[in-house]
């Protein structure tokens, strides 16, 4: 019996034993797994800091890169001294200019003749869309860039006078519709007169003073009556300077009594604008 006892025992202590070095083992084995997945966690973290760093730098040299591009896109180019057209201008009036007959197209010759022919498409289009017809007292021509509208003096003013009447509403209103229908314009009104001298009188000298008042007139009416936007109209008087044809007779005098509205396109914004629609 105490045999039998003592190999229980033994047996007992045996298994102990053993179980108790299992049990530190898994302890180290934690331990060191612990420690591994700390490492690791530590690297991790120094990953995603280095990965911030780089997508910070990548973000900058995107901003740059935009930066340059918006730069490139506004950069202006000189047309034979008397106009600038940015990139993005120019990318625009190439849309244009696939709507024009490639024949006409393929006469400009140089960046001032394809903005000319795009300019003059679009403000022709313009005026096809408008209520304005041409008649012995109306004449309509562009010249370039430019669109130029002559009205005899009869349709606006009485003899003599710098006062608008009321037969005019109808042509002033077709001349609004048209400015108010392109933002990109500014318009000059200019006031001709013939070379007859005029009575003078405590308003008008001479036909200098005629010529600007009546201009100054309709730019009134255009903005009062027909919200024009005032910075978009220019007053401007040229006496009996710019004729027509010779005052020598009673017809060519009534030729050169007229006020001629000359629309001018801002080019940029014109294109601009047209990207838009």
């Amino acid at each position: 019996m105490k045999k039998v006892t003592i190999t229980l025992l033994t047996f007992a202590l045996l298994t102990s034993c053993v179980s108790k070095k299992k049990y530190v083992a898994l302890q180290q084995e934690n331990g060191e797994i612990k420690s591994q997945l700390q490492k690791t966690e530590v690297e991790k973290e120094e990953l995603e800091a280095k990965f911030a760093k780089i997508q910070s730098r990548v973000d900058e040299y995107n901003s740059k890169i935009n930066s340059l591009k918006e730069e490139s896109d506004s950069k202006m180019t000189t047309v034979d001294d008397i106009a600038v057209i940015s990139n993005n201008a120019k990318k625009q009036m190439r849309e244009t200019l696939k709507k024009i007959d490639p024949a006409i197209v393929g006469e400009a010759k140089t960046l001032k003749d394809s903005m000319n022919l795009a300019v003059s498409y679009n403000l022709q289009k313009s005026l096809d869309n408008s209520t304005i017809n041409e008649d012995e007292d109306i004449a309509i021509n562009i010249d370039e860039t430019v669109v130029m509208i002559s009205i005899s003096d009869k349709m606006l003013f009485n003899s003599g006078s710098y006062r608008i009447s009321n037969k005019a509403n109808d042509i002033l209103q077709k001349l609004a519709d048209v400015i108010n229908s392109e933002p990109s314009i500014e318009v000059m009104v200019e006031g001709h007169t013939d070379d007859k001298k005029m009575i003078e009188n405590a308003s008008i000298r001479d036909n200098w003073d005629l010529s600007v008042l009546r201009a100054t007139s309709v730019v009134r009416k255009l903005q009062n009556d027909y919200d024009v936007a005032p910075e978009k109209l220019i007053a401007s008087g040229r006496s009996y300077y710019q004729p027509l044809t010779d005052n020598d007779t009673k017809d060519n005098r009534a030729k050169n009594r007229r006020t001629r509205i000359v629309i001018l396109p801002n080019i940029n914004k014109f294109f601009a604008l047209m990207a838009s629609n």
